[in-house]
C-alpha cells in the first residue's frame, strides 16, 4: 500500500470521523467495502456532477451581459447557471432553481392547508366566454395573452382564474353551508403579456403563482377567512426570514372592497409604499390623495416613503364573480344562497428572486436558509497538495453525516474539482450560496480533527469539532 494511503488509514483507525456517541447510524456503512457502499445507498452528489451552463462566468466584466442585468437577483441568479434567458421575460429554471422552488411550494403547502386549504390543478387554457361574462375579457386589456384554437375559438392563457374556480364551484349543486369556508389552491404557470419585462423572474411573462379562492357563508364569515389568509402569509415570510409589510392595496383588475398587498422593502422594488412612522398603517401610495401627508389613521404620524417588491396580493371579493356564475350553497332552511368570496396571490417564483435581491451581496447569492437548493457544500483539498490525504475523510464526512443526521440527505454536496485550488471553490461556494460550506484540511489530520466551518448566511467562520459540526448541523432546519 502506498504510504501515504497507510498514513491516512491509521489516522481513521486511531481517530475516528465519528464520535461514540454518533456511530450507531454509520458504524455499518463506514464499515461496508467500498464496492457494497456503491450498491447499497445512495451515491455522493458532487459539484462536477451539476448541471450549471453558466459555470459560474462573471457577467460583470462581459459589457454586453452586464447590459442585460436590471437588478442584483438577475446578475447573480444568471451568472451562477440558476436560470438562463429564454424568450423576453421567459426563463429556463435550472436544476438548483428547481430544487428551491420545489422546497418553498411545499412551504407553501403547509401554511396554505394549514388553514383548511385544499390543493387543486385548474386548465391554463381558459375560454373566453368565461372572461366576456365576467366582463374581463376587454377589461384586462393587451396584458391577457390571447389565442384561437382551429375552430376559431377565442382564449386566453389565464393569468389569473377567478372565473374558472367559480364556474367549478357552480357545478357543484349539493354544496351545503356545512362544507364552508371552501378554500380551494392551485400552485401552476401563469402568463401576462407585459409590456417590457424586465428583473429577471422579478417581472417575467411566465411565471409560478399560488392562487387560492374562498367561498364563505356570509360577508362577517368570508371577512375572518380574508383575515386567516392574511395570518397565513405573515407566518409564511417569518419562516423564510423575510421581512414583509402588509400593505393597503387598491383592487385593480380583480375587483372587490378590500385588498392589501404584502412588500419585500428593497429599493429595486417597482411599487412605492406609505409607511406611517407612528403606527402601523402602510398603504401603496396609488390608495392614498396625492395631497395626503400625516397618517390617516393616527391623524399624527408622518407618512415615509419606501420602495418594495410585492410578492402577494389578497382581495375580498364578495359576490363579484359568485353571483354572476351563480355558485351557491345551500343554507340551513335548504335555501340556495349565494356566497362570498376572497382570492389570494402569492407570486412563487418572485418570492424566489425576491429573497435573493434583498438577502444577497454583491457577490453571492444568500438564501432564506429553508429554501436553499443544497445545505452544506464540502471541500476537499486541492489535488496534489501537501495535504491531499485528507480529500479521503471530505469523502467519508459526506457519506456519515448523510447516515447520522438522514434529515440531511440529499442535502450534502462534495465539490469533487480538486484540480481547482480551495480558494477558487470557496469563491463558487460563496456566489451559490451554500448556507454552510465544510473546509477538509490540514486540521482535519490533526488530533483531534477539526474541520473549518463557513456560515455564509451569517458571515461567521467556525472550528469545529468532529461533535461540534455534528451539533451545527443537527439543528438545520429542513422541508
Amino acid at each position: 500500500m502506498n504510504p501515504v494511503w497507510k498514513r491516512v488509514f491509521h489516522r481513521l483507525h486511531r481517530a475516528p470521523l465519528i464520535s461514540k456517541r454518533h456511530q450507531s447510524g454509520c458504524a455499518e456503512h463506514t464499515s461496508s467495502s467500498a464496492s457494497t457502499r456503491s450498491t447499497s445507498s445512495k451515491p455522493r452528489l458532487l459539484v462536477s456532477r451539476l448541471y450549471q451552463p453558466a459555470s459560474l462566468r462573471d457577467v460583470g466584466q462581459d459589457s454586453r451581459l452586464a447590459g442585460e442585468m436590471t437588478c442584483k437577483s438577475q446578475r447573480l441568479m444568471q451568472q451562477a447557471g440558476l436560470i438562463h434567458p429564454f424568450n423576453p421575460g421567459c426563463y429556463f429554471y435550472l436544476p438548483a432553481t428547481v430544487r428551491s422552488m420545489e422546497k418553498l411550494v411545499r412551504v407553501i403547502d403547509q401554511e396554505m392547508q394549514g388553514i383548511g386549504g385544499q390543493k387543486l390543478d385548474m386548465p391554463s387554457l381558459c375560454s373566453a366566454d368565461l372572461w366576456r361574462t365576467s366582463e374581463r375579457w376587454d377589461l384586462m386589456g393587451k396584458e391577457l395573452l390571447r389565442l384561437k384554437d382551429r375552430h376559431g375559438a377565442d382564449y386566453c392563457l389565464g393569468p389569473t382564474h377567478e372565473e374558472a374556480v367559480t364556474t367549478l364551484v357552480a357545478h357543484q349543486a349539493t354544496l351545503s353551508y356545512r362544507q364552508l369556508p371552501l378554500l380551494l389552491y392551485q400552485i401552476t404557470r401563469k402568463f401576462r403579456d407585459e409590456p417590457k419585462p424586465k428583473f429577471g423572474l422579478l417581472r417575467g411573462r411566465e411565471f409560478y403563482m399560488k392562487d387560492m379562492y374562498s367561498f364563505d357563508v356570509s360577508e362577517e364569515a368570508a371577512r375572518q377567512t380574508y383575515e386567516t389568509v392574511c395570518q397565513a402569509y405573515i407566518q409564511l415570510f417569518t419562516r423564510l426570514g423575510l421581512r414583509c409589510v402588509q400593505v393597503q392595496a387598491d383592487t385593480g383588475n380583480i375587483g372587490g372592497t378590500l385588498s392589501h398587498e404584502f412588500q419585500l422593502p428593497t429599493d429595486v422594488g417597482e411599487d412605492r409604499l406609505l409607511l406611517c412612522e407612528n403606527c402601523s398603517f402602510s398603504a401603496n401610495v396609488e390608495t392614498l390623495s396625492s395631497s395626503t401627508t400625516n397618517c390617516p389613521q393616527c391623524k399624527t404620524g408622518a407618512l415615509v416613503e419606501s420602495k418594495g417588491i410585492e410578492v402577494g396580493h389578497t382581495f375580498y371579493l364578495g359576490k363579484k364573480y359568485s353571483s354572476v356564475f351563480k355558485a351557491t350553497f345551500s343554507n340551513p332552511q335548504n335555501k340556495p344562497v349565494v356566497t362570498e368570496m376572497g382570492c389570494y396571490g402569492l407570486g412563487v417564483s418572485r418570492i424566489l428572486a425576491a429573497a435573493i435581491e434583498v438577502l444577497s451581496t454583491d457577490e453571492g447569492i444568500r438564501w432564506p436558509g429553508l429554501i436553499a437548493p443544497y445545505q452544506v457544500c464540502v471541500l476537499p483539498p486541492k489535488k496534489g497538495s501537501k495535504v491531499e490525504e485528507a480529500a479521503v475523510l471530505a469523502e467519508e464526512l459526506v457519506d456519515c453525516l448523510g447516515e447520522v443526521l438522514p434529515r440531511l440527505r440529499g442535502e450534502i454536496v462534495l465539490d469533487d474539482r480538486t484540480q481547482m485550488t480551495i480558494g477558487k471553490r470557496l469563491k463558487d461556494a460563496s456566489r451559490l450560496g451554500y448556507p454552510y460550506v465544510i473546509v477538509v484540511g490540514e486540521a482535519a489530520l490533526q488530533k483531534p480533527p477539526t474541520f473549518e466551518v463557513i456560515c455564509q448566511q451569517t458571515g461567521e467562520t467556525l472550528f469545529l469539532s468532529k461533535d461540534g459540526l455534528l451539533d451545527l448541523l443537527g439543528k438545520v432546519e429542513t422541508v
